[in-house]
């Protein structure tokens, strides 16, 4: 059972093993992306349907001096503008929107089998972006970039944004620059459902536990291995194929995500509870604060007044409601200005 298994989730994500594949349509086109390491800790907010935002008129330079980073105001980005500074009419004279994203996480950036596009919830909100800059049918290229590769890569500018599951943090944000959260995830373990592992506890001592380098639940493992023997792997769905070919007895993700590879195996499941908070935010390089406004004008259209039919719950009702029922809107934006 656990060889078929595999053998599906093969046949869902085939370009992982090959590596970064190239894929060209119309409108977008997916290449590798280059990078280094990246480090954190982890922080969110609730689920809460967010309100509407008037936008206030700020210019697209920097903005006011903010308190330090706390893991209380960790979420907290600038507020939205529509106006177009240095870093948006950069995009707007390339023509294109480059974009880090995942190729291999199932609803949130994976590869269709059908279509042989890319698809998924993340992918939605990236295409959202580039419509708001670049008008309708836009260019975008679509870089796949390892959890461990995404702060080089918006720090080398190879990306103009990352649209990843990226957990927004203290440790990041000196790094790069966040918008406001639009999903709110959490740390928790996935394992074979006959295992005896519980949860996030004892009962992993002894046990072989994967997690990506560069992701929170490396950093978490670090603070607190309880007693388990941790294998990082680039990405956390050579976690599940680790687990699924008896290397790893669990893993330690975040509960979206690992929601997602249950899905594909059934023969695993979540235990206990999330022992973290983890907002999800989309990330830029540091300097260009009139793109992070800008992103945040399309979340904040993006959210609408978190009714039914917001473009944000339509998202959330075709990739995510099967594997995460009982979120009722997505986390309200917060802002340090």
């Amino acid at each position: 059972m656990r060889a078929r298994g595999l053998l599906n989730l093969r046949a869902v994500l085939a370009p992982v093993a090959a590596g970064m594949c190239v894929m060209a349509t119309a409108a977008a086109v997916l290449v590798p992306a280059l990078g280094g390491a990246a480090g954190e800790a982890g922080r969110g907010r609730g689920g809460a349907a967010a309100p509407a935002v008037t936008h206030r008129a700020y210019g697209p330079g920097a903005g006011p001096a903010v308190a330090e980073c706390t893991a209380q105001n960790a979420a907290e980005s600038l507020r939205p503008s529509p106006e177009d500074g240095p870093a948006v009419s950069r995009i707007k004279e390339k023509g294109q929107l480059v974009v880090g994203v995942d190729q291999n996480t199932y609803r949130w950036g994976y590869r269709d089998p059908v279509t042989g596009e890319l698809a998924g919830f993340d992918i939605d909100l990236a295409r959202a972006v580039a419509e708001d800059i670049l008008g309708p049918h836009p260019k975008v290229v679509f870089k796949a970039v390892p959890t461990s590769q995404r702060i080089p890569a918006l720090q080398k500018r190879t990306v103009d944004l990352v649209v990843r599951t990226m957990t927004i943090n203290c440790a990041r944000k000196e790094q790069v620059a966040f918008s406001t959260a639009y999903f709110q995830g959490g740390q928790q373990v996935l394992a074979p459902k006959a295992s005896e592992i519980a949860a996030f506890d004892d009962s992993l001592r002894g046990k072989r536990v994967c997690t990506a380098a560069g992701s929170t639940g490396e950093s978490e493992l670090a603070a607190q291995r309880h007693g388990a023997k941790v294998l990082t792997v680039p990405n956390q769905l050579d976690c599940l194929v680790r687990l699924q070919l008896g290397e790893a007895d669990a893993v330690v993700t975040d509960n979206a995500l690992a929601a997602a590879q249950a899905a594909q195996d059934p023969a695993v499941e979540l235990k206990g509870r999330p022992f973290t908070d983890e907002p999800y935010g989309v990330a830029m390089n540091k300097g260009d604060t009139d793109l992070v406004r800008r992103v945040n004008k399309v979340l904040d259209d993006y959210r609408g007044d978190g009714g039914a039919d917001s473009p944000w719950m339509r998202a959330y009702r075709k990739w995510l409601q099967a594997d995460l029922p009982g979120i009722s809107g997505p986390p309200s934006p917060e802002y340090s200005d």
